[in-house]
């Protein structure tokens, strides 16, 4: 019988360039090659989904236009998503994760937390079991994913990321907080380059320079996310992995640290969102006809402008572009913008065709 921890044990798995590594075991011809797997570059909005570790080398990531990535390395070989199959090896390594614990957490297709605390096979050790779930994975499925173990859900996440790809890496009870303490700030889930640039202005470079401030300035400085800082720095992070969460609203939006000011930075930031949404489409299946954009400007003034199709849609350049046009057709030099959200709507059957037929004033520009 294994005994009550006094920590709670938590395994982050993430998979190595999933998407790509997919590809790359399916096709012999794309093995060593610097492989994007997302929107054509020759298309319009197209961006990366997922980038395989020989075209990262060239600095292509994730979220990054396919123009700008096809620039960075003009030999990449570009490959549209297959999400069908990415489900099909995303359920396989649900059902590894299985035989050791039931409390699983999926993230998206290719990362999840797993709390073993207590595990099905009485192994008692989480670096066991991480390093089990490893090997199977690769041994099953011929891909590899890289693990972070430690006691919460926010470390045991930047752990995975450490040693990639096909790593492991445990930080003990012991070794958080002067793991936090030492921690780069841009290294911090969750915090993106504007977040980390505004730190660097106030000289906060590291976890310990987070710490030094108290739960008061950090919230004046950053929100309701200065609490979340103050804790996590401490190595405090009590959220639970909830085995049942799905997603339940097809929308994603980002708040920013700095207020947008160029059409240019904002369709950057659009494409990211746009990105989100589609993977949460493929992840449930689900086309939508209406096409919201959400915009609150620095003044808290919010606004939101929609585009509905005859025809149901789930592609990326589609979300994207649309969303850009809407952005466009309410621009102004003068308006500067805190967040930006992007949702699809009137999912299924066609009912009432004008319902799905109405479109705002501010979109006669289509």
């Amino acid at each position: 019988m294994q005994e009550t921890p006094t920590h709670r044990k938590i395994i982050h798995i993430d998979m190595d360039a999933f998407y790509a590594s997919v590809e790359q075991r399916d096709n012999p011809e794309y093995r060593g090659k610097p492989l994007v797997v997302g929107g054509l570059p020759e298309g319009r909005g197209g961006v990366v989904a997922t980038a395989s570790y020989e075209a990262r080398k060239f600095g292509i990531r994730s979220a990054m236009p396919s123009k700008q990535a096809q620039k960075l390395c003009p030999e990449a070989l570009f490959v549209r998503p297959r999400f069908e199959a990415y489900k099909e090896v995303s359920q396989k390594i649900r059902e590894i994760f299985s035989r050791y614990t039931d409390l699983i957490e999926p993230l998206s297709l290719d990362e999840a937390y797993l709390d073993v605390t207590h595990d099905k096979l009485n192994i008692g050790s989480a670096i066991e079991i991480a390093q089990q779930i490893k090997t199977a994975i690769k041994e099953e499925l011929q891909l590899t994913a890289s693990a972070g173990v430690s006691i919460n859900k926010f470390v045991a996440k930047i752990a995975s990321d450490i040693n990639k790809p096909d790593g492991l890496k445990f930080i003990g009870p012991s070794a958080v907080e002067a793991f936090m303490e030492n921690l780069p700030v841009e290294k911090f889930y969750g915090v993106g380059k504007v977040t980390a640039a505004k730190m660097r202005s106030f000289n906060l470079h590291k976890g310990a320079d987070l710490k030094s401030l108290t739960k008061e300035a950090l919230t004046r400085h950053f929100g309701k996310a200065g609490n979340f800082y103050y804790d996590i720095v401490r190595g405090i992070d009590h959220r639970e992995v909830q085995p049942h969460r799905e997603t339940k609203s097809l929308a994603a939006e980002d708040t920013f640290a700095y207020d947008l000011t160029t059409l240019e930075e904002m369709e950057t930031e659009l494409d990211k969102i746009a990105l989100i949404v589609y993977g949460r489409l493929q992840k449930n299946q689900l086309k939508g006809r209406t096409i919201t954009l959400k915009v609150k400007y620095s003044d808290f003034k919010q606004i939101t402008r929609n585009r509905s199709f005859p025809e149901p849609l789930d592609d990326l350049e589609t979300i994207s572009v649309t969303s850009k046009h809407l952005l466009a057709s309410t621009f102004s030099a003068e308006q500067k913008i805190r967040l930006l959200g992007i949702s699809l709507s009137n999912f299924g059957m066609p009912e009432m065709r004008h319902r799905y037929e109405k479109i705002s004033d501010q979109l006669k520009l289509f």
